[in-house]
């Protein structure tokens, strides 16, 4: 019941029902071998998610609906605790944020606005419904706050643990439920060949020491007929940030992206430039063909 809510540690669930750690992970064991919930290292936490698939959702309604007056108010203690848990999770978040966001700002200082790159985004990002969307480099989880009510799934990727818990404060705040968030790298992502619709890079690549690399591994995740979108900055010659900003790439040009694409055996459908700062932000995206054009080819 606690999982429903959202995602947890181990550590977090022991606080909140007041158990030993080696307790609550023996129970989630048993849980994870009954397919219930799965789980995720992050550094050296673990985090726990319900299954989205099988008998989770059944058993959730059997719970909610057949309850006795008891396990209701144990439900609305641990709700009180599962608050706690929240709080802390946010105070940690805004010490670690407040430590970036003079960094951030200058960067975003450089080019327009970032409400005019978001409204680039769903624009290119035009169809209905997005499917499976991954957010490689999700940071903060932005990307995912914009466009997570278009998705069946979300799921945002980072290899910082840190920004993965700005990301959770964020997400929590924002009432967007459901959403996974994995530690994992560009470059080795934790998940299985074909199972994103809708992959997107933003302003992740330019610390890339191999991009072309971590375009083909966006690529091997990619469903037949799904798209990769990727936002981020013109070739430039800003080399203070890489200096100051550990930014391994200075920008890009069109034809860098466009080959990488095709080693990767996606087409390119989309580019687009947004001027107005001394860095110039572009978006491109590319198709994977489906299946049957994909087999003729």
């Amino acid at each position: 019941m606690l999982l429903k809510s959202m995602e947890l540690s181990v550590g977090e669930l022991a606080l909140v029902l007041g158990q030993s750690q080696p307790r609550v992970s023996r129970h989630v064991r048993i849980l994870c071998e009954a397919a219930l919930v799965e789980r995720h290292k992050e550094g050296s936490w673990v985090f726990l998610k319900l299954n989205a698939i099988g008998a989770g959702e059944g058993l959730l309604g059997v719970l909610e609906d057949h309850a006795d007056d008891a396990s209701r108010a144990v439900f609305a203690a641990d709700a009180i605790r599962l608050a706690e848990i929240r709080a802390a999770r946010a105070a940690a978040a805004e010490r670690y944020f407040a430590a970036l966001a003079d960094r951030w700002d200058s960067i975003r200082s450089l080019h327009v606005p970032e409400a005019k790159v978001e409204q680039a985004i769903e624009a290119a990002l035009d169809r209905g419904s997005l499917g499976r969307l991954v957010d490689i480099g999700t940071g903060t989880g932005r990307m995912i706050e914009l466009l997570a009510q278009r998705a069946t799934e979300a799921i945002g990727i980072d290899r910082s643990s840190e920004m993965l818990r700005v990301a959770r404060v964020k997400l929590d705040r924002s009432g967007i439920a459901g959403v996974s968030l994995r530690q994992g790298d560009m470059y080795a992502l934790p998940l299985a060949d074909d199972s994103a619709d809708t992959v997107i890079l933003h302003q992740v690549l330019h610390y890339a020491h191999s991009p072309e690399a971590a375009v083909a591994e966006a690529a091997r995740i990619l469903a037949p007929g799904g798209r990769l979108l990727i936002v981020d900055f013109a070739a430039h010659q800003r080399e203070e940030l890489r200096e100051r900003d550990a930014h391994a790439r200075l920008g890009f040009a069109d034809e860098a992206i466009h080959g990488w694409f095709a080693l990767a055996g996606l087409e390119a459908d989309l580019t687009r430039r947004l001027e107005g700062g001394e860095l110039t932000v572009t978006l491109w995206r590319a198709a994977r063909a489906p299946t049957a054009k994909r087999m003729a080819a």
